[in-house]
């Protein structure tokens, strides 16, 4: 627990995963949970809560919410702000891990790093209502993130609308044909240039140094990784969605991928996205990986299926945006009281 002088109070939990039991990469099944409670939590002990759950970008750990970046606030300390206001409705906040051997999940059931979306869903959200005075509805559920967790935050609520009635996105992952593949012909030089086309010596060598220490290593991660999330094989084998010599999409792959796009999704789950309560979307006009086009695509979507939204482009990039998780949480503060 971490109460310092905090308006609210931080309580570090961990819960035992059903669902991660037994994963494919062997990654730990009891995970670390993070719980703001807001000051008006132990002030009056008969009234329940919504809950908003945040969920993290790739290759983030829940631990890394306390991190500090000079001259600004931690996000521990924008979430208890935000609510130490009067006029900013009480919900608890849920810090969620979903860390894995590649440094991501997606938010997403696959065999090729195990099931996330029930560990979510089924596990970290049940544990959360049986452990708090919690208003333990879909209703009075948001989630939010960044990038990967941006993306968590628009697919799970397509997937499950039994469990989050509300979403905000932060410069999620969509649009794939402009955030993936521009990675792909890099990828390709990186494994022909240094470890002679195969992932495996990659991998190799990427665990036997310090990890991200060469320039090509985040776009083999990154891009190994969403292979794994989103094409792997009923047996856990990564197909990729590129010939590893040429760099030429396999187009069989490559729609797998775009199967699970938010902005191809959308049309598919509309009936989930108009149940919403609330939609939030946010991107920097300069993002590097163009998800701000990715997001104002998935707004697109929604103005065919006549759902309402918040939409916003500021000026910045893909990171250092977490002053904006404010902003979101308030939106969904507002619509699940």
């Amino acid at each position: 627990m971490r109460d310092g002088s905090f308006a609210g109070r931080f309580e570090e939990h961990r819960v035992d995963s059903q669902a991660l039991r037994g994963n494919p990469l062997g990654d730990p099944h009891e995970r670390p949970l993070w719980v703001y409670l807001p000051p008006t939590y132990d002030a009056d002990q008969q009234r329940r809560f919504p809950t908003i759950y945040v969920i993290q970008g790739m290759t983030h750990q829940v631990e890394m919410w306390w991190n500090r970046t000079a001259f600004r606030p931690t996000v521990m300390e924008l979430v208890d702000a935000l609510f130490a206001e009067p006029e900013t409705p009480p919900v608890l906040v849920v810090f969620v891990d979903a860390f894995t051997a590649y440094g991501g999940s997606q938010f997403l059931n696959s065999p090729g790093t195990g099931r996330y979306l029930d560990y979510l869903c089924d596990d970290v959200v049940v544990y959360v209502d049986a452990t708090f005075r919690t208003l333990a509805n879909r209703d009075h559920r948001g989630l939010t993130g960044h990038s990967s967790g941006g993306y968590g935050a628009m697919v799970v609520p397509m997937l499950r609308p039994d469990v989050f009635g509300a979403l905000a996105n932060h410069a999620g992952d969509a649009l794939f044909e402009y955030c993936y593949l521009q990675d792909f012909p890099s990828v390709v030089r990186g494994l022909r240039n240094h470890y002679e086309g195969s992932y495996q010596k990659f991998w190799e060598d990427f665990r036997s140094r310090p990890a991200m220490s060469r320039s090509s290593d985040y776009p083999l991660v990154n891009t190994y990784c969403m292979a794994a999330c989103y094409s792997a094989e009923p047996d856990g084998t990564v197909s990729l969605p590129f010939d590893l010599a040429t760099a030429r999409l396999r187009e069989e792959v490559w729609g797998r991928w775009l199967e699970r796009d938010p902005v191809r999704m959308a049309a598919r789950h509309a009936d989930a996205l108009c149940s919403m309560r609330g939609i939030y979307l946010d991107a920097g006009k300069h993002d590097e990986y163009y998800l701000d086009l990715g997001t104002q695509a998935f707004a697109a979507e929604l103005d065919k299926l006549g759902v309402t939204y918040f939409l916003e482009l500021f000026d910045a990039g893909h990171g250092k945006v977490e002053y904006r998780y404010p902003l979101a949480l308030r939106f969904l503060a507002e619509r699940l009281r």
